[in-house]
């Protein structure tokens, strides 16, 4: 079993399985916008602004930021632990792998503070 600091939920079954999980509410949302935008030709933006102003769209758009981050930080992770390791770069393994893993730290958390500044700001 995989344990590391940076590892999202210390197991590797847990992971998978929240990718997966993060990988369907990704493709719902996905067919819901993408249906919502071909049920509506003619989409301005009030019809748009009404959607996103509905609780539950902005609960389940939540969701899919969430998601999203979930998502992309498990695989990240394991391309950081695959790739940038011992084998590939010797001792200067951790000096490339922390860097790596802090900037997608960052970008992810950056992406959700952003998400909900937008979807739930003034």
């Amino acid at each position: 079993m995989v344990t590391n600091i940076t590892n999202l939920s210390r197991s590797g079954l847990y992971d998978w399985m929240l990718q997966r999980l993060s990988a369907i509410i990704l493709a719902a949302y996905t067919l819901f916008i993408g249906g919502y935008v071909l049920m509506n030709p003619g989409l301005d933006f009030q019809q748009w602004s009404g959607l996103f102003d509905q609780t539950w769209v902005r609960v389940f758009t939540l969701l899919a930021i969430l998601s999203i981050a979930a998502h992309s930080w498990v695989g990240m992770w394991t391309i950081a632990t695959d790739y940038l390791n011992a084998r590939a770069f010797g001792e200067r393994s951790v000096l490339i792998r922390f860097p790596f893993q802090l900037i997608c730290f960052v970008a992810v958390f950056s992406y959700i503070v952003w998400g909900i500044q937008i979807l739930w700001g003034n």
